[in-house]
């Protein structure tokens, strides 16, 4: 390809929008994976948005009544939609699109499904999934009073966005229980994912999550195809690698980040490169300081040992010593039923505990918890209510 070629060649983020917009038109099977949704949960949602819907997977049911959830790159509203079922009338959700298109087919029909629901709780917003905080049509309203014309409105306009930013921002920080996408964040340019995935933990409230539909490659993408709008609009050479993915949940912060379905054969396959559809579930809540209050867990198995995203080893069958929040941590999804608990016969109260050191992990003796003076002693039971009691 020419350098000439490429100066005319539409951008990637041109490609996405144009694409889409028209998309939101006319059906383009090519933009999506076939996808399998409960027909209870579909039969409010009108034919014209069913029929633009487009993705590669369904993260909807790691999602709960009464929640609050964010659709990022919601389109048509579909998932939306469905969303709104499953929280109910005390939830709520919320659609995040910059498409303009797109966002007018999901509001077109927000009366009508709630008429069929008997509830509204949707709330379709304009704006950049990578920049939660910016609201694109306050920014709008903006320009249309303060159009850019030169360099100094130009500045001005950036001290108007972080102005938005930072009084009116289009997600709150810690506001959202759980935060959807579906075959969204590979559109997103690479200078820009670092801060989507900031974003995406920063808008969840502790001890939230996300749950992510999106196409991964099991090889790095060549340059030249990065270059390619219509492969990038079309959710191939944007797809994060499979373990570059994983790793970028981890670096925002989150823990927990697990597997939840992965597609088997290949959706596509480019110059030898399989495209597959992945759903990553990802938790926020393992920030703040590490107290000593004498707990432990044990590792129930069926693997020797396990490390979690702190560098902490469980090793199986024994009691390895935690801090607090650590210890009420592996007591919550994902890792419900993988560790026991052992609380100190004595418990320490929040307000005495000492910093606890969490490496190298260290077991945890048995008379830390019992203290050094147990030295009970019970006798054998003689009756055990008609049940074996071993």
């Amino acid at each position: 390809m020419t350098q000439h070629e490429l100066t005319e060649m539409p951008s990637c983020e041109d490609s996405v929008y144009h694409r889409y917009a028209a998309a939101s038109q006319e059906r383009e099977a090519a933009l999506c994976c076939p996808i399998e949704y409960p027909r209870d949960l579909l039969s409010v949602i009108p034919q014209e948005i069913l029929e633009r819907d487009y993705g590669c997977g369904n993260p909807t049911p790691f999602t709960s009544e009464g929640e609050t959830v964010l659709d990022l790159g919601s389109g048509g509203g579909k998932m939306c939609y469905i969303l709104s079922q499953i929280v109910g009338r005390q939830g709520r959700v919320v659609g995040v699109d910059c498409n303009r298109e797109m966002l007018a087919l999901a509001r077109r029909h927000q009366q009508t499904v709630a008429d069929r629901l008997g509830f509204s709780n949707i709330d379709f917003r304009c704006g950049l999934i990578q920049d939660l905080r910016l609201d694109l049509e306050l920014l709008g309203r903006e320009l249309k009073q303060h159009p850019v014309h030169d360099p100094s409105s130009w500045l001005t306009l950036r001290s108007v966005e972080e102005r938005l930013r930072r009084d009116h921002p289009l997600i709150a920080d810690e506001s959202v229980d759980c935060v959807v996408s579906n075959c969204v964040l590979n559109l997103v340019r690479q200078q820009d994912r670092r801060q989507l995935f900031a974003e995406t933990f920063r808008v969840l409230r502790r001890g939230g999550r996300a749950a992510i539909s999106d196409i991964v490659s099991d090889e790095s993408i060549p340059e030249e195809l990065q270059l390619e709008p219509e492969l990038w609009s079309g959710c191939i050479s944007g797809a994060f690698r499979e373990d570059q993915f994983l790793a970028a949940f981890e670096e925002a912060g989150f823990h927990g980040v697990t597997i939840a379905k992965r597609q088997s054969e290949p959706w596509r396959t480019v110059q030898g490169i399989e495209f597959r559809s992945v759903t990553v579930v990802a938790y926020k809540g393992k920030q703040g300081p590490c107290l000593e209050r004498n707990q432990a867990v044990v590792y129930r198995g069926p693997f020797k040992s396990v490390e979690d995203d702190d560098g902490h080893v469980y090793s199986r069958g024994e009691r390895m010593a935690v801090c607090d929040k650590t210890f009420h941590l592996l007591r919550k999804p994902p890792y419900t039923g993988h560790f026991d608990g052992i609380e100190p016969r004595v418990p320490v109260p929040v307000a005495d505990a000492k910093p606890f050191v969490c490496r190298p992990s260290k077991l945890r003796e048995s008379h830390e918890t019992k203290g050094d003076g147990y030295r009970e002693t019970t006798q054998a039971p003689t009756d055990c209510g008609g049940k074996s009691c071993c």
